[in-house]
C-alpha cells in the first residue's frame, strides 16, 4: 500500500525506541524457535504483587470501571502525596496529576514547559525518550557527558556548569539512572540545585527506580532547600512494583504547574484507568516486604554478574541503583548488538541509543540461571 499522507515535521524529528527495537528483534527470533536470553527490556521478571492485582480485580468488581476525575481519584493522590512527604517533599494531593505511565507525566511535562526553540540540559547516557519527548516539543538539546566520570554526576558538576545558562528552560535528572544504574550523591544535587536557582531553570527529577537501590539512599531532589518550587518529580509503579502493563504512573509539582499541565492531560488522555488506580493505592500502602524481595534479588544478580564480568576481564562502573549495566564493547556498538543476537542469541541494548557509543546496555531483570547463560554464550562467540 502507497502512503498518501503527508507526515507532520514533529514526527519526522523522531526515531522509533531502539529499546523496542531490540526487543521486537528478540521476539521475532523466539517466533523463529531461537531461545533468545533477552536482556534489552527494563521490566521486572517479578510478578505484580498478589495483594496488588486482588485489589484490581476487587475493583472491577465494585464497578470502578467508568471515568475518574481527570487529575486522579481523590484516595490516590493522598496516598502519592503521603509517600513524597515520607521523602522529604513538601506536597499537597492537589499537586498531583496521575497518568497512564511515568512516560506520559514526562511527555506532558516536556508539552507544558517546552517551546520551540527552547534549550534542554540531557545527562548522558539518558534514557532514550527523553530526546524524542524534547523534539516533539520543538525543543533544541545541549548534552553532558557522565561516561568519562563513571556515570556519576558529581565529578561532572563543572561540566553542567558550563552547559546551564539563563537560556536554559529545563534539566533533566534521572537519578537512578536508566541506562547506568548510577544513583547521583546528595553533594551532586545540592550542584543542581546551586546551578537551577542561579540560572532560575526547572528540573525534571525522574525517580522511577527510586525504590531499587544498594547500599545507598536516594535523594529527591524536590526535597533539597531552594528545588521544591522548581522541581517536577516524576515517579510510577512499574518498576518497584513490577507493574509495567497496567501503565499508572504520576507527577508532582506547584500547583500553578499542575493547573496548566492538566489541560494537556485532559484533552489527550483523560485520565488513568479507574480500577488500576484503585490497585495503585494498595501498591503505595501494602506492598513493602514485595518490593524488598525483589530488590533483594536484583541486588544479587547485579553482584553475579560483576563477577562473571570480571572473570573475563571486563571491567565494568557498576550503579547502585536500577536494574541496568553498561558494558564496554565495540566502537561500533550496535554492530556488536546485532552480532549479539544473531550469533550468541543474547539481546542488549547499544549504547548509541542512550547517546553513550562503545557501550551495550543490559538489563539484569532476569534469572541468574540466564544471566549466567547469557555470558557464557557472548565469551564463546568472543563477543567479550
Amino acid at each position: 500500500m502507497t502512503d498518501t499522507y503527508d507526515f507532520s515535521d514533529r514526527i519526522g524529528r523522531v526515531e522509533p525506541s531502539a529499546t523496542l527495537a531490540i526487543s521486537n528483534l528478540a521476539a521475532e527470533k523466539e517466533a523463529e524457535g531461537v531461545d533468545v536470553v533477552n536482556l534489552s527490556v527494563g521490566e521486572p521478571d517479578f510478578g505484580t504483587p498478589e495483594n496488588v492485582v486482588e485489589a484490581g480485580k476487587d475493583a472491577i468488581d465494585a464497578g470502578h470501571t467508568g471515568y475518574t476525575s481527570s487529575n486522579g481519584i481523590p484516595a490516590l493522590k493522598e496516598a502519592i502525596a503521603a509517600k513524597l512527604r515520607g521523602d522529604g517533599i513538601d506536597a499537597d494531593a492537589d499537586e498531583v496529576i496521575v497518568t497512564p505511565g511515568g512516560k506520559q507525566a514526562l511527555f506532558e511535562t516536556f508539552q507544558t514547559l517546552i517551546d520551540d526553540g527552547d534549550e534542554v540540559v540531557l545527562l548522558d547516557p539518558a534514557w532514550v525518550s527523553y530526546e524524542a519527548m524534547v523534539k516533539l516539543a520543538g525543543g533544541e538539546l545541549s548534552r553532558v557527558d557522565l561516561a568519562p566520570h563513571g556515570f556519576q554526576l558529581e565529578p561532572a558538576l563543572d561540566d553542567l556548569a558550563e552547559a546551564v545558562s539563563d537560556e536554559t528552560a529545563l534539566l533533566v535528572v534521572n537519578s537512578p539512572s536508566n541506562p547506568t544504574g548510577a544513583v547521583f550523591s546528595e553533594t551532586a544535587l545540592e550542584g543542581v540545585r546551586d546551578l537551577a536557582v542561579e540560572h532560575d531553570v526547572a528540573v525534571i527529577s525522574d525517580e522511577i527506580y527510586e525504590r531499587i537501590t544498594y547500599g545507598v539512599e536516594q535523594t529527591s531532589l524536590a526535597s533539597l532547600d531552594g528545588m521544591t518550587d522548581r522541581t517536577i518529580t516524576v515517579n510510577g509503579f512499574s518498576k518497584a512494583y513490577a507493574m509495567t502493563g497496567w501503565r499508572l504512573g504520576y507527577l508532582h509539582a506547584t500547583d500553578g504547574f499542575v493547573a496548566e499541565a492538566g489541560k494537556f492531560h485532559s484533552h489527550s488522555v483523560s485520565c488513568a484507568t479507574n480500577f488500576v488506580q484503585q490497585a495503585g493505592v494498595e501498591a503505595l500502602e501494602n506492598t513493602d516486604d514485595a518490593v524488598e524481595e525483589m530488590r533483594s534479588a536484583f541486588a544479587e544478580r547485579r553482584d553475579l554478574l560483576v563477577d562473571l564480568f570480571d572473570e573475563h576481564g571486563v571491567d565494568v562502573d557498576v550503579g547502585d541503583g536500577a536494574f541496568y549495566m553498561m558494558i564496554p564493547v565495540d566502537d561500533d556498538d550496535q554492530a556488536w548488538c546485532t552480532a549479539a543476537i544473531e550469533r550468541a542469541a543474547v539481546a542488549c541494548v547499544p549504547g548509541s541509543a542512550f547517546n553513550a557509543p562503545g557501550f551495550a546496555r543490559i538489563s539484569y531483570a532476569a534469572s541468574e540461571e540466564r544471566l549466567r547463560e547469557a555470558v557464557d554464550r557472548l565469551v564463546s562467540n568472543d563477543l567479550l
